[in-house]
């Protein structure tokens, strides 16, 4: 029986986690359709693009990252100490860079003055935002939800971009993490790379 996310993500066992996500009909993330001739090299910086701007956001650290012809992999690092050092407006600031929040945290934002019950909310909003910006469900669920929309506008399609969830796997030790390096970046990217031109990876 498939495990939920949550039970195979344990911050208590390790930061590391690879992430994959697959796209679904022969969609194509970057390189040339062989089929109809269309290039999708761009889609390539959407990815890239996104996330810089996620890593920017969450308390997550990109390790490396690989952008193929129909899949990315993701190597992300779960930071909690960051999270837990963010102050409730910051919490909310970076929020906000993704989504509108609620009245309270608004006008928490905003400074101005709030009743208790209003200053409550907000802090227990942000409360919830934290674990948000410390979860790799929403950063893919943020990373892959705006490339899945302009895509379908692209393709002129409705219906499902990505196939089903993103998979992920643990990365429990020293000799894990660098297995993942060697197999998803950068050995096979970049021989992919070199014969296709449909593909790509980056080590931070």
């Amino acid at each position: 029986m498939p495990r939920s996310r949550k039970a195979q993500v344990s911050l208590q066992d390790t930061p590391y986690y690879h992430c994959v996500a697959r796209c679904v009909r022969r969609a194509f993330l970057c390189g040339d359709d062989p089929v109809t001739g269309n290039s999708y090299e761009h889609r390539r910086g959407w990815v890239e693009n996104r996330l810089l701007f996620l890593s920017n956001v969450f308390s997550i650290d990109i390790c490396a990252y690989a952008v193929m012809s129909n899949h990315l992999h993701v190597v992300l690092h779960v930071n909690t100490e960051k999270a837990k050092s963010w102050s409730t407006l910051e919490v909310l600031q970076r929020w906000h860079a993704l989504h509108k929040g609620t009245i309270f945290t608004q006008r928490y934002i905003k400074g101005e003055d709030l009743p208790n019950y209003a200053v409550a909310l907000a802090e227990t909003a942000a409360e919830t935002y934290r674990e948000r910006l410390m979860n790799i469900s929403w950063f893919m669920k943020e990373l892959n939800e705006p490339i899945a929309r302009r895509a379908n506008n692209e393709d002129k399609c409705t219906g499902y971009f990505w196939e089903g969830r993103f998979k992920s796997q643990a990365l429990l030790d020293e000799a894990a993490l660098y297995e993942c390096f060697y197999h998803a970046c950068p050995v096979t990217c970049f021989k992919h790379d070199a014969i296709t031109g449909a593909a790509i990876c980056t080590v931070f």
